[in-house]
């Protein structure tokens, strides 16, 4: 694991705005964009208290992953919804240029940066997950994943995870998921351009009950998530 590591927090998923031009396209589709395709519930507060507990750098985007989904790979199935996949070449072109190639190109610049002046960079993106998907429920409340390959990162999560589960017993805190850690995504793509040393990168995945349900136990599981991070690396 990194000594002394600086962060950069990360927040693909941060809301579900569409931009003039393209709400024509989602005229009927405030439902969908309402739920947990539209956008990842909750979660941008969450990351933005990273940012700022931790003092790291945040890249967050508003845009709706229905528009263009930032956490996917370019030829990948789910890269553009069914909302936009069916644009014309060009227009689905124009997305890539305008929303996803700034942000991944924000996220690498600010990587390299910390890793020039630090050495090395611990890059935690942000997400939360529906409780329910196909009619199957979740087993687990909050999931950390990584790259079982990757020693530094295996040592960094189980910790994390030990530690979790005594600031928040009861709570089911799992690794590698609901998703597998090298599953497609913006976190295994940069693994393949940042050495091992030099950059370590976790996906936490937060049940979305706890922000549909707000209150005191958001406040909780938001407080202990960020206390836990900054008590592993003192």
């Amino acid at each position: 694991m990194l000594e002394r590591p600086a962060f950069l927090i990360s927040c693909e998923h941060g809301g579900n705005l569409v931009p003039l031009p393209y709400r024509p396209l989602f005229a009927t589709a405030g439902e969908l964009l309402a739920s947990h395709r539209g956008y990842d519930t909750g979660i941008l507060p969450l990351a933005r208290r990273f940012a700022q507990g931790l003092q790291a750098p945040l890249a967050v985007s508003q845009i709706t992953r229905l528009l263009v989904d930032l956490n996917r790979s370019e030829g990948h199935p789910r890269l553009f919804s069914e909302l936009t996949r069916k644009l014309p070449t060009a227009e689905r072109q124009q997305l890539l240029y305008d929303y996803y190639d700034p942000y991944r190109r924000q996220v690498r610049q600010k990587i390299q940066k910390l890793i020039g002046s630090d050495g090395g960079v611990i890059h935690l993106s942000v997400h939360s997950f529906a409780p329910v998907l196909n009619d199957k429920p979740r087993a687990v409340d909050i999931g950390l994943l990584y790259d079982p390959a990757r020693a530094g990162e295996v040592e960094f999560c189980a910790l994390w995870q030990d530690s979790l589960k005594v600031a928040l017993p009861g709570l089911k805190i799992r690794r590698n998921y609901p998703y597998r850690g090298i599953s497609d995504g913006l976190v295994p793509r940069l693994r393949r351009e940042f050495q091992t040393g030099q950059y370590l990168g976790i996906e936490l995945e937060v049940n979305q009950n706890f922000p549909l349900q707000g209150g005191e136990i958001w406040e909780r599981v938001q407080r202990e998530l960020l206390e836990s991070l900054q008590q592993l690396v003192e």
